[in-house]
């Protein structure tokens, strides 16, 4: 059985020799004198410390675990045994207790509290240092304080301290006014070695003069000069320095005034020179205080009757001087907007008044042609010309128009010249407007002197009268808003095709959504009639030009930006329709398809319009087995839109090359035995092919996309325009898919099929036109497969040596330590090391938050105890006062009492 835990102490106290026989009074006094129970002291102190740790068990911790890898060894990198780590739990807690106690507790007692006097005084709270450690301390501190601020090169220091002052006076002897009274003659030092010579003595004499000397000029005579201080050597150069620049400008002012002399004298010399008298000096001028000196010359010399009339011929030509005006301030959008709409509803009344022959009103009556010219340049002018071209009607940009104000770009050349004609009319109407304030001024005959014949008084000259409104004159200038189709055909019954861009420019101005909150709701519904309006004009047997359909195409793509939704919704609904047609496509559909095109993006990989419009064309061009010429018109123009929408994406469509492959060998002038490639061939049942003959070569029109009777003549034409039109779509799609992988593929069958063209055989019956382009595509299309069979290069291993096969050989490491990490990757490894360093410094940040967290607990559960404790102590000491003179009166109620119950007996 293991001893007990008394007796190991007691044991251990007999080890270390703290316990034991006592010493005798000679050991004690020879260990006292020899200075040993000192060191016996520490020893025992030392020994006990260690018994102490050895006998707590909470004072020293053990890990429970050794090694991870016992097999390998039990000692660490710093070779220390794993299994005796130890630590001082106790030790750890206690220092940082009183690391808490310093900082944490010294925050919460100063938390919520302001102001309060902080003792700075060096050595005033430390008890260890002593009275005079205190002194000298502060003493040195003072002097380093001094130091620091008394610099030789502080310039806003005055203070000097190797000169001494009284009253502000120096007290040095080195000033001139200054000597010393105290006669020193006669007095020998009793020191030897402090007695002067005689020779420094009469030095000294010399060097103030004595009370018999003052005033005696001839003895300062004869005195040497005293040598005068730096700041007297100073004062001196500076005044010299200023005397001599004065002096030098001075000289030089002088010389300027003699120059402009000269100069002014120069011209009399010249004439003097030539023999030219001199100009007698004008008389002085009269001197009239208060009087403008032109008017005071004007006045010298000149009699009654010439003065007044050059007064008057001055007033005159004042007068005529073009007055300033103030300048307009800017109009907002829709103070113009407003502006518009209200002049267009004025002229629309006039033009009523006129058809029904009403008699004009006063205004109109004296409208002068500039303003005529101003309503017809307003945006409404003759309209648009039958026969006129894109160019020639201005539409070089999505949202520009003829005469069209209001779809004018900002800042654009056609906005510039409309605002200097503007602004030049604007000139007119102001000068007009003076008239009749010159005529009042001017006589009949100064009228017609030439002098007057300027500015407004000036000749007007002769102005055309402006053109008709619209192609007969009568075009309304204000229309109701249609929100349907049927509305629409309505309002433009009785309206001629070719105004029609004007008509919805003047709807779109009336309606505008700044004027009124419920016309963004009217001109949406506009929008979706206008659709359904295109497409129905298009279908119309009169064939109206393209170019009306395309300013009204136009129009939608301006009102797409604001009404994209309904415009949108309008598309696809179209486009639903088409599903059920979708091999026998109108007018109508391929100018919507064609609008689709230009309103909406084409180069997205999914939209709500465009993907659908893309999958009905490829319907078509896929599906449809051509029988007429028509058809093949249709699929070309078809072709043409889909490499329209892949301009940008540039996304390979088959069907197109696919239909132009059946087009080329349908219109070949002789069949191709066997089509090249694998492309869906569709022989046609009726023959469209080129028979030759005299030709004439033009290009294909948007109506040959509608079934038609035609001659001999034009049918043969079209052919070869239809020839002439696949052979360059073609063309544009080797451009457009130049890049990608599979081209070789895709053109080698075309490129067969046009050197079939190309061949004797079908070339004899091809008009020259149609032969040169068939030699330039030829030359495209291989000068791209030669290209795109380059790239093509098949497979090869690498041009060098064989490599060696890597071997995976064991690596071993000498000192390996299974707890350290041997990665070969060193940016890994760092990478590890830090997110190992940053874990642990993580949980130790928070082991010492929770620390704190325990430590402010801690100290709050005590500061509450303390202030519960004096509470409970005053209130248990009021209780007691209070129960204290409560028996006293009582019992001075009993004894009060008591007596006069006594008093009574």
């Amino acid at each position: 059985m293991p001893p007990s835990q008394l007796k190991r102490l007691k044991a251990s106290l007999r080890e270390q020799g703290i316990v034991g026989p006592q010493q005798s009074k000679k050991q004690k006094k020879q260990n006292a004198q020899n200075g040993g129970n000192k060191e016996k002291r520490i020893n025992r102190n030392a020994a006990l410390s260690g018994i102490r740790e050895q006998f707590n068990p909470f004072e020293v911790k053990t890990s429970a675990r050794g090694p991870k890898f016992e097999v390998t060894t039990n000692k660490t990198i710093g070779g220390r045994i794993a299994k005796n780590v130890k630590g001082r739990p106790g030790v750890t807690k206690g220092l940082g207790e009183e690391n808490r106690k310093k900082t944490l507790l010294i925050e919460m007692q100063r938390r919520n509290k302001v102001g309060g006097i902080l003792d700075k005084r060096f050595g005033e709270n430390d008890p260890t240092m002593a009275p005079e450690d205190k002194m000298l301390e502060r003493f040195t501190l003072e002097k380093q304080r001094r130091h620091k601020n008394s610099s030789a090169f502080d310039l806003e220091d005055d203070y000097m301290p190797e000169e001494l002052t009284h009253m502000g006076q120096s007290l040095s002897l080195d000033g001139p006014a200054l000597e010393d009274d105290f006669d020193e003659e006669g007095l020998e030092l009793s020191d030897a070695e402090d007695h002067s010579s005689d020779e420094e003595r009469q030095a000294r004499k010399r060097s103030r003069p004595t009370d018999g000397e003052e005033g005696d000029g001839e003895g300062d005579a004869d005195k040497p000069e005293r040598k005068k201080t730096k700041q007297e050597v100073m004062k001196e150069l500076i005044a010299k320095s200023k005397l001599h620049k004065y002096e030098r400008q001075a000289t030089k002012d002088d010389d300027e005034d003699l120059r402009e002399e000269l100069d002014n004298e120069m011209p009399n010399i010249h004439e003097l020179l030539r023999g030219i008298a001199p100009k007698p000096k004008p008389p002085a001028a009269l001197e009239i205080p208060g009087m403008n000196p032109d008017r005071a010359a004007l006045l010298n010399g000149m009699d009654k009757i010439n003065f007044d009339k050059e007064y008057d011929l001055r007033l005159r030509q004042m007068a005529l001087d073009k007055r300033s005006k103030p300048t307009e301030r800017t109009k907002t959008e829709d103070e113009k907007i407003e502006e518009e709409s209200r002049k267009l509803k004025k002229l629309e009344a006039e033009r009523l008044r006129r058809m029904e022959g009403l008699p004009e009103s006063d205004e109109e009556a004296d409208l002068s042609p500039e303003d005529e010219e101003e309503e017809e340049d307003f945006g409404f002018g003759p309209g648009i010309q039958a026969k006129s071209s894109l160019t020639e009607m201005g539409v070089e940009d999505e949202d520009k128009f003829v005469i069209d104000d209001d779809l004018v770009a900002s800042g654009s050349d056609l906005e510039s010249i409309n605002e200097d004609e503007s602004s030049d009319e604007e000139e007119k109407d102001a000068e007009d407007e003076d008239i009749g304030f010159l005529r009042d001024l001017l006589t009949e005959e100064e009228a017609k002197r030439p002098e007057f014949l300027t500015g407004t008084n000036g000749p007007i000259p002769e102005i055309e009268m402006p053109s008709k409104n619209g192609t007969n004159g009568d075009l309304a200038y204000t229309f109701v808003c249609p929100e349907s189709h049927a509305e629409l055909l309505k309002a433009t019954k009785d309206v001629v095709l070719m105004d029609l861009p004007t008509v919805v420019q003047r709807i779109r101005a009336l309606y505008h959504p700044k004027l009124k909150s419920e016309n963004k709701a009217k001109l949406g519904a506009f929008s979706v009639a206008l659709v359904q309006h295109i497409s129905y004009l298009a279908n119309q047997p009169q064939k109206p030009p393209f170019c009306i359909l395309e300013t009204l195409i136009r129009h939608v793509h301006s009102l797409a930006k604001t009404y994209t939704l309904e415009i949108a919704n309008a598309f696809r609904t179209h486009l639903k329709e088409i599903e059920s047609r979708a091999l026998s496509p109108t007018a109508g559909d391929l100018v919507l398809l064609t609008a689709i095109g230009t309103v909406f993006p084409t180069s997205d990989h999914f939209h709500q319009v465009v993907t659908p419009a893309i999958l009905t064309m490829t319907r078509y061009l896929g599906q449809k087995i051509p029988r007429t010429l028509a058809d093949y018109t249709v699929g070309a123009f078809l072709n043409t839109l889909c490499l329209e929408y892949q301009r940008l994406p540039k996304r390979y469509v088959p069907e197109v090359i696919g239909f132009i492959e059946n087009t080329l060998c349908a219109l070949a002038p002789v069949k191709i035995s066997k089509p090249p490639g694998f492309f869906p061939y569709h022989e046609s049942k009726i023959s469209v092919r080129i028979e030759g003959g005299e030709m004439v070569s033009r290009q294909l029109k948007f109506y040959d996309c509608t079934p038609q009777d035609l001659s001999a003549d034009d049918e043969a034409s079209l052919k070869i325009a239809l020839l002439e039109t696949n052979l360059r779509v073609l063309d544009a799609a080797a451009d457009t898919w130049v890049g990608k992988a599979a081209f070789y593929e895709v053109f080698e069958p075309a490129l067969k099929i046009v050197q079939y063209l190309g061949s004797k055989s079908c070339r004899s019956r091809l008009p020259a036109s149609s032969q040169t382009h068939l030699l330039k595509t030829t030359q495209k299309l291989g000068l791209h497969l030669k290209q795109a069979q380059l790239l093509r290069r098949p497979l090869e291993l690498h041009h060098h040596r064989p490599l060696a096969i890597k071997m995976a050989i064991p690596k071993f490491e000498e000192s390996y330590n299974p707890d350290k990490h041997y990665d070969p990757n060193r940016e890994r490894a760092e990478a590890a090391k830090l997110r190992a360093e940053h874990k642990r410094e993580k949980k130790g940040a928070m082991r010492e938050l929770r620390k704190d967290a325990n430590f402010i607990a801690r100290e709050s559960l005590r500061e509450k105890k303390e202030k519960d404790r004096e509470y409970e102590r005053k209130y248990k000491r009021l209780v007691a006062e209070i129960q204290g003179e409560e028996g006293r009166e009582s019992k001075a109620y009993e004894r009060e009492k008591e007596w006069r119950r006594k008093g009574k007996k």
